[in-house]
């Protein structure tokens, strides 16, 4: 079956980094798109970046634009989003979902509807 595992979420300061990875398995990773939603304590789940499955292209929310980076290794299975410059806003939970579904982000348009999600993984930025 379709699963995704989240991991690489943890504590940092205004300013770090952390690289959130996405592992998935039951499907072939080549032919779909793969996205990073968000959703912070009591605010509604937001689109943070996708990666298309045809040529890679690489689509962002305005408020990650220029710090984030997202990427995809399909010989690993694995999706990858590069945090920098992070922010106290940037804390959410931080999900990864396959393309292919129903559930639709306006910043992420370009990738489709969304469909399977992990389990998701904590990120929190203190000052």
């Amino acid at each position: 079956q379709v699963q995704l595992v989240e991991s690489g979420g943890g504590l940092v300061q205004p300013g770090g980094s952390l690289r959130l990875s996405c592992a998935t398995s039951g499907f072939t990773l080549d032919y779909y798109a793969i996205g990073w939603f968000r959703q912070a304590p009591g605010k509604e789940r937001e689109g943070v970046s996708c990666i298309s499955n045809s040529d890679g292209s690489t689509y962002y929310a305005d408020s990650v634009k220029d710090r984030f980076t997202i990427s995809r290794d399909n010989a690993k299975n694995t999706v990858y989003l590069q945090m920098n410059s992070l922010k106290p806003d940037d804390t959410a939970v931080y999900y990864c979902a396959t393309g292919g579904g129903s559930y639709f982000s306006a910043p992420l348009h370009e990738c489709g509807g969304f469909g399977s999600w992990g389990q998701g993984t904590q990120v929190t930025v203190f000052s």
